[in-house]
């Protein structure tokens, strides 16, 4: 495993996987990214208010919530319809990022939608 810093700039699914040294089925993770990595983050997002003592226990409650979510959903879990729609009424408010954890300048761009002003390129 890797550094806390070197943690922070990974962007693919593939490669936290890859950081803390987790099995998986490419497939899977092809077809559930998206619900994967948005549980992921959530967790990532809960532990940033909590003192874990030190970075290596952090990066331990990181890949033990990384490979819970990743069985969770080997194991059959499939969000429901109500989750997957609410996630369209209440997307994240950066979608540069999987976390919105980069984001530190969020305004209201139209009629309730807000958007991630602090990063101005975004890349296709």
């Amino acid at each position: 495993m890797g550094t806390l810093a070197e943690f922070e700039k990974i962007t693919d699914a593939e490669e936290f996987f890859e950081f803390f040294d987790i099995n998986y089925d490419e497939r899977l993770v092809q077809v559930k990214r998206f619900h994967i990595m948005k549980k992921f983050g959530e967790l990532v997002e809960k532990a940033k208010g909590h003192d874990m003592g030190s970075d290596a226990k952090l990066l331990e409650y990181y890949k033990f919530a990384l490979l819970s979510v990743y069985k969770n959903f080997e194991n059959g879990y499939s969000p429901s319809a109500a989750d997957v729609w609410s996630m369209f009424d209440k997307p994240s408010a950066c979608g540069t990022c999987s976390t919105a954890g980069s984001c530190n300048e969020i305004t209201e761009v139209s009629n309730g939608a807000h958007a991630c002003t602090s990063n101005n390129s975004v890349n296709f």
